[in-house]
């Protein structure tokens, strides 16, 4: 008996500890920075822009990561773009822009005045898009362009969608717009809402938006990086792809500096909570830092980029990071160099093992192995110089950029404050494996930008509608300042910065959370009502197909390679790029396919498309109208019946897939399922519909009479 308590004991035990590390580790991947962010990446006229946790307003520079709490202003001559993995978001002129939350699965925006345009391109089903004005939230739910426009009062949000749909919440209702509807919602705590006719033409917002869409369609990096890399597109306009024998495609950018390499021509921002954040000059300069790897091949700098989803690979989503480099020496300076292919990436800000496995594994070829041995040595024991690993570009003559402590923590331009350094030392230097553990000043975190013109107060302390609670805004600098040097230099920790918050930290954010909502219809206006249906003809329903995501651009049949040759000789372009783009960069041997597999569509439950209602035609004969009608009621009640089955099965599966946690691969693949069926249930019933119609038709024709000749022959006398 007492044998069996103590068995009884030591496996609760066991269980405790399971539980406790499992706990451990759960608590550790939720409190690992987000895997991506926004890139400020394009500006026209006076742009303003504010940090999270400061109180100033400074002019925005390109390349510019942006994260939670961070703010925009549009001037009155303004324009903005904001790229991310998923969704481009251009800002008008008079615009008050900031991101509530920017997480891994949410992107919740907060427009206080002024004109968005906001194109979703990919919309998982576990991913949250909110935009919140003054007296709304809205909440995309399905791929797709939308604008909404904020009146200067605050009291206004019209909606303007040209493909896709969502849900406007507030003032206790909830509305559904879709594709080609235009609504515009009035008043704070009671909504009045109105429907208008959306064929005004587009304003020149509009346009401009539409080119910048277009600039990115026709993307012919599109063959050799990922579709969530931020900034591929850029690629196109500096520079060419290459095949090399080591790494498949590589890419060489087109410069002026004779002596050009990575990291040389940028500054360092201090960007929560990554910590010392490398920020390009070159317009270029977002992708090529932040994702991939560099090589030096042949004399010139290329950068191998993270691979593009291939079917029957695994693949995991692109993990930004704040600079790719390894730190060598100390002292005097600061110096680093760009990483190579299969060479391990180490954060400096606090992670889980997790986080360290997939900013390598989804960046470059690298052997997980590898990547656990350092997180031990590095983070587990503390070792933070590497010493049995031989860097490849290291040892590249002018890859070692230097600058001076003071610049370093200032945010002041690398090239402007260079070090030089001494080849043979540098080469042979011990490398460290962390971002020098140093406070930053509050110029590192506001950047190069000078002083701005700043929103109008009613702007700025406007607060709006939000339907999913955002997390609590930032400490102030100061305060986070105070603890990075208690905390050794070091970025501090999610758990560490969430513990500056008092209690009522949350509360004095200016967002009020939506109240329980019930379902409403925007009135349409009279005036721009669409024409209604003649002479009895049935009106299409109003349910509308799923818009399919659109996960990368058709690539280009029209592209002279020549127009991208590299400054390099010996370029070799691939030919007819449409069937060139490689299936593994790291294989050089391995042919090129035709496409990249397309995206999952975005189809979440409820979203199986009804079958237009068809138009009887009507005949001189009432009974056979009647019959007709019969018929087609009967079809129609049959298709809506198939339809609610597959419906009906498509969410079970959902469910079913939801519960599991099945990985990406099979999460595609069920979707790609999903839609065949649906194509096949559309083309059955519209086999149905032809044939039905055919049939009526020969009904409705009448049976044919002898003809009596023109000239009948005489009887004979």
């Amino acid at each position: 008996m007492i044998r069996k308590h103590a068995l009884q004991g030591l496996a609760l035990i066991c269980t405790l500890a399971a539980l406790a590390c499992f706990s451990s580790v759960a608590r550790a991947d939720d409190d690992d920075p987000p895997t991506r962010v926004a890139r400020l990446a394009f500006t026209q006229g006076s742009i303003s822009f504010q940090p999270a946790g400061t109180g100033d307003w400074v002019m925005a520079g390109l390349n510019r990561p942006m994260t939670t709490g961070d703010k925009l202003w549009a001037d009155n001559d303004g324009r903005v773009e904001l790229q991310l993995d998923g969704s481009l978001i251009r800002l008008s002129n008079n615009t008050g822009f900031s991101f509530l939350n920017l997480s891994d699965n949410v992107t919740q925006i907060q427009l206080t005045a002024g004109t968005l345009l906001v194109h979703v391109r990919r919309l998982d089903d576990n991913e949250t898009y909110e935009i919140d004005t003054p007296n709304l939230a809205f909440s995309v739910l399905r791929p797709g362009v939308y604008k909404i426009s904020v009146n200067e009062a605050g009291d206004s949000t019209a909606i303007k969608i040209r493909s896709g749909q969502g849900e406007v919440t507030g003032g206790g209702a909830a509305y559904t717009v879709r594709s080609n509807e235009f609504d515009t919602f009035s008043g704070t705590e009671q909504l009045s809402a109105n429907s208008e006719d959306y064929t005004a033409g587009d304003d020149q917002f509009d346009i401009w938006a539409a080119s910048r869409d277009r600039h990115w369609e026709n993307s012919g990096s599109a063959h050799y990086v990922s579709a969530d890399v931020v900034g591929y597109d850029d690629l196109d306009d500096h520079g060419a792809w290459r095949q090399t024998p080591d790494n498949g495609y590589v890419w060489f950018p087109r410069t002026s500096a004779p002596d050009w390499a990575p990291y040389h021509y940028g500054h360092w921002d201090y960007i929560e909570p990554w910590g010392y954040t490398w920020v390009d000059d070159e317009p270029w300069g977002f992708a090529p830092f932040h994702y991939g790897r560099w090589v030096n091949y042949q004399g010139a700098w290329g950068w191998v980029p993270t691979p593009p989803r291939s079917e029957g690979v695994g693949y995991v989503r692109p993990v930004y990071a704040p600079a790719l480099v390894a730190w060598v020496g100390g002292g005097a300076s600061v110096a680093w160099f760009a990483l190579g292919p299969r060479e391990v990436y180490v954060p400096s800000y606090a992670v889980s093992r997790n986080y360290v496995n997939n900013v390598n594994v989804s960046n470059t070829t690298v052997n997980t192995t590898v990547v656990n041995n350092y997180y031990n040595t590095t983070i587990v024991n503390k070792n933070v110089s590497v010493t049995t690993v031989k860097y490849v570009n290291q040892s590249v003559p002018g890859a070692v950029a230097a600058t001076t402590p003071q610049a370093f923590t200032t945010a002041q331009p690398v090239a402007k404050n260079a070090v030089k350094v001494d080849q043979r030392s540098v080469a042979s230097a011990p490398v460290r494996a962390f971002t020098p553990a140093v406070a930053p000043a509050k110029q590192a975190v506001l950047g190069t930008g000078t002083a701005a013109a700043k929103p109008p107060v009613a702007i700025q302390t406007r607060a709006v509608v939000a339907k999913v609670a955002p997390p609590a805004p930032p400490p102030s600098f100061e305060a986070r300042q105070a603890a990075i040097k208690s905390n050794g230099g070091k970025p501090l920790s999610v758990a560490q910065v969430r513990q500056i918050h008092p209690a009522t930290a949350h509360q004095q954010a200016a967002v009020k959370i939506a109240p329980p909502a019930k379902p409403a219809t925007p009135q349409s206006s009279q005036s721009n009502r669409p024409p209604q249906p003649q002479n009895g003809q049935a009106a299409q329903n109003s349910a509308r197909p799923p818009d399919r995501p659109v996960d990368r651009p058709v690539p280009p049949t029209n592209v002279k390679p020549e127009s991208n040759k590299p400054a390099t000789p010996n370029t070799v372009q691939p030919q007819n790029r449409p069937a060139d783009r490689p299936v593994n960069p790291n294989n050089a041997s391995q042919p090129p396919s035709a496409n990249r597999p397309a995206s999952p569509p975005a189809a979440h439950p409820n979203e199986v498309p009804v079958a237009p209602r068809p138009v009887v035609q009507l005949s001189s004969n009432p009974e056979l109208d009647k019959k007709h009608q019969q018929e087609q009621d009967q079809l129609r009640a049959q298709q809506e019946q198939d339809r609610q089955k597959l419906q009906q099965l498509q969410e079970q599966e959902h469910a079913k897939l939801t519960q599991q946690q099945v990985d990406q691969a099979k999460k595609q693949q069920l979707e790609q399922q999903h839609q065949q069926q649906t194509q096949q249930l559309q083309q059955k019933h519209a086999e149905e519909q032809k044939q039905l119609q055919q049939k009526q038709q020969q009904e409705r024709q009448p049976q044919s009479k002898p003809q009596k000749p023109d000239n009948p022959p005489q009887p004979k006398p």
